[in-house]
């Protein structure tokens, strides 16, 4: 096993990342003043501008705003409503332009500003969209729809903490801002932080009972904590608020799936796709519940649909090539797999699959060589970093941080835990011990890299990501706790540290207590061939890393005191 010193200082290609996350239902705020707003020059025909944006017809607006600049080509409140009656009209560009004029001839116009913030944001310029938000607050700091705006910018950016900050001081400001509360709501789901979550779509609807994404993302909370009964309700009701409102058809459908109600699923995914014809996890969804009526050939057919639809999408080949482990057909399971892998190298969920389905093919050899543990498992003991006097110390800070984490909840439902708690991301502020653990892992992810360097035969090896970001969370089991057999889809490489285990994980168990198994594929998979397994006993001090297409799991434990891990993700980043 190998020893890693402290201390030491690299700087590996590796950023703060997170997983995809669905993206939620936002809205930004556009400014449009009120009729009888609009200051002189021309104020009756801006007026009759604002009065038709209001009625939602840009175009009679636009045409208002270029007879009043056809006099004052510099009129600020002109080339604002022109700007936001020609993004309504999807002219982005030239939106663009005439809000760009208008701060030019007026630097401190704070809709102007505002709206030139949310096209460029419409654009994709988060950076350019973030300086329009924040010169806006410069002139006036108590312009909410402006700091709503930039919360939304730094959601989109990833920064959640500066996102939580900027919708509570819009909710400090105006209490009744639903969509705040909505927003909120959000970035704590985004965080981990369930209940908090939970609470701010409460709020919100409180506020606002007709909005049909708050019912929505309330109900696949509740979902998360095994409520089922009333995360039904929830869709329910958003789907009778906005009857063409897809996601929540599809999570309807996934709550009718999960409760055996598979003709009722059928249904709930099949008005998805009528909604939103490019919804590949419904169509996927339409073939394992067809799966599960014992309708194989229809299922079949539903999981080609969805990778026409979706020729990108993994879950669609594990899917497919489960069906046809099913029907026997091992040989074509196996070459589902190498046709993806052909366009989409590296991919983790597919690896995992065909390891699996090599095993049931009989090809031992062709497994091994993606399971090969000795050359690809790497455990590592780790030295205490600089600060703390022992591994002990670091320890313990490690254990206090997760155990203080306001993310730290009941694993959800969705989570591969079972009989523990489970924290949302560990890289936010504040960070504590977690920069130090930050360090060490980047150290241990870049010393792998360079002991296993790239290979082109192999298909893990070869694949090594030119950017790479990291993402950890905590996981505080009590007894019987353990993790059903799962990999990490969106990762490269994958890790799990252990600050303190309970005596119970002992090395002279023959039952393995609290363990860590590698190679033992999920049980809803249709595997019948004996898998290569590796068992490692977890001890304090120890990481070890591992491909993110490894299968792992645990085996429960019975113990007084709980087990610590905290896990972490590398994860590829576009350069």
């Amino acid at each position: 096993m190998k020893k890693l010193k402290a201390g030491k200082r690299r700087q590996p290609a590796l950023r703060k990342g997170r997983k995809k996350k669905p993206p939620p239902v936002r809205r930004q705020i556009e400014e449009t003043p009120p009729p009888g707003a609009v200051p002189a020059p021309g104020s009756d025909i801006l007026n009759e501008a604002a009065l038709a944006l209001q009625a939602g017809r840009p175009s009679a607006a636009l045409a208002h705003c270029q007879a009043a600049l056809a006099t004052d080509s510099g009129n600020a409140e002109a080339l604002n409503l022109a700007g936001i009656a020609l993004f309504q009209l999807g002219e982005a560009k030239q939106a663009l332009s005439m809000l760009e004029t208008a701060v030019a001839y007026h630097p401190d116009h704070i809709d102007a500003l505002n709206n030139l913030g949310n096209v460029r944001k419409t654009l994709g310029w988060l950076t350019e969209a973030e300086a329009a938000y924040l010169r806006a607050l410069e002139v006036d700091p108590g312009y909410v729809n402006g700091r709503f705006n930039l919360g939304i910018v730094h959601e989109l950016m990833g920064r959640f903490a500066a996102a939580e900050a900027a919708y509570r001081r819009c909710i400090a400001a105006r209490p009744a801002f639903a969509e705040a509360h909505f927003n909120l709501a959000n970035v704590m789901k985004a965080l981990g932080r369930l209940d908090e979550a939970r609470q701010s779509y409460r709020l919100a609807l409180d506020l606002d009972a007709a909005l049909a994404a708050a019912h929505n993302n309330l109900a696949t909370v509740e979902q998360e904590f095994g409520r089922l009964d009333e995360a039904e309700r929830g869709f329910a009701k958003a789907i009778e608020l906005d009857p063409d409102f897809g996601e929540a058809h599809y999570n309807a459908g996934v709550i009718l799936q999960e409760t055996g109600r598979f003709e009722d699923a059928i249904s709930a995914y099949r008005r998805t796709v009528e909604i939103e014809p490019g919804h590949a996890g419904a169509q996927v969804n339409i073939g394992y519940a067809l799966k599960q009526l014992d309708r194989l050939d229809e299922a079949e057919a539903a999981y080609r649909r969805a990778m026409r639809i979706a020729p990108d999408y993994d879950k669609v080949v594990t899917n497919l090539g489960d069906l046809l482990l099913e029907c026997g057909k091992l040989t074509a399971a196996v070459a589902v797999c190498d046709d993806f892998l052909a366009d989409h190298p590296g991919s983790t969920s597919v690896l995992a699959f065909k390891a699996m389905a090599l095993a049931e093919a009989g090809d031992d050899a062709g497994a091994h060589v993606l399971l090969d543990f000795d050359r690809l498992l790497a455990p590592i003991i780790i030295d205490a970093p600089a600060g703390f006097a022992d591994v002990t110390a670091f320890n313990d800070a490690l254990c206090d941080h997760v155990l203080a984490h306001p993310s730290l909840t009941q694993a959800p439902a969705s989570h591969a835990t079972r009989h523990g708690r489970h924290s949302g991301e560990l890289l936010s502020e504040p960070l504590g011990p977690m920069a130090n653990f930050e360090e060490v892992v980047r150290v241990a992810v870049e010393d792998y890299c360079q002991e296993r360097p790239a290979d082109p035969v192999h298909p893990f090896l070869a694949q090594r990501p030119a950017g790479l970001g990291l993402s950890m969370w905590g996981v505080v089991m009590a007894t019987q706790g353990h993790q059903i057999a799962h990999i990490h889809p969106a990762a490269w490489l994958s890790g799990v540290y252990y600050p303190r285990l309970p005596d119970a994980v002992r090395d002279d168990d023959s039952n393995h207590a609290g363990w860590i198994e590698f190679g033992r594929p999920p049980e809803d998979f249709h595997s019948s061939a004996e898998p290569s397994l590796k068992l490692v006993r977890p001890e304090e001090g120890l990481m070890i890393l591992f491909p993110s297409y490894f299968y792992h799991g645990t085996v429960p434990f019975r113990a007084e005191s709980p087990r610590f891990s905290i896990a972490f993700d590398v994860l590829p980043l576009a350069e």
